[in-house]
């Protein structure tokens, strides 16, 4: 039996992750075990990271549902100790194949003798977190379920969407301080 592990923040989930998450599904046999890590645990409402871990894994959760994929999802709270990250994510997410796009990710995992599968980037451009995190934010006071679906479409897969419009986990983006001097 293998483990084929997806590691990511997911703040939100997105078709980047998707594509992640789908293509290490591909990989598997019948036997295997798909592993969603998600990352920085113990972020949560705040600016760059707005939905806690256990929103995270709702998201993921209700989105595996929809698409049969069957994955164990866990957290894994930061160390900000690079050279001691991966045997302290290992506790989390066990031993396997890390499944990545993430070449920072990739060096640290080659470094501790796990197998790396590095994928392409899929439409890095248009799928960066900080992107999608943003045109929610614009969406955040739009009191227009239709029009958020439209404008999230492209970045986000339907079933989180759903997720945040039905949990109003848009809605606090919009309490977030930008920083930016708008006078």
């Amino acid at each position: 039996m293998g483990r084929f592990i997806v590691l990511g923040r997911f703040q939100p989930f997105h078709k980047g992750h998707e594509y992640l998450v789908k293509t290490a599904f591909s990989m598997m046999s019948d036997e295997d075990e798909l592993v969603v890590a998600i990352g920085s645990q113990q972020a949560g409402w705040e600016p760059n990271n707005p939905w806690t871990a256990d929103e995270r894994q709702a998201m993921i959760q209700t989105w595996a549902d929809g698409e049969n994929i069957v994955c164990t999802i866990v957290s894994i709270e930061d160390i900000n100790d690079p050279p001691n990250w991966v045997k302290h994510a290992e506790k989390s997410h066990g031993t396997g194949t890390l499944v990545t796009t993430d070449l920072e990710a990739k060096q640290l995992y080659d470094d501790a003798n796990f197998e790396v599968e590095m994928l392409e980037m899929n439409e890095r451009d248009r799928l960066e977190g900080w992107r999608i995190r943003q045109t929610a934010k614009m969406l955040s006071t739009v009191y227009d379920d239709d029009a958020v679906r439209e404008v999230l479409k492209e970045s986000i897969p339907q079933a989180v969407i759903e997720w945040l419009i039905e949990n109003d986990a848009l809605f606090r983006l919009s309490t977030f301080e930008t920083g930016v001097y708008a006078g």
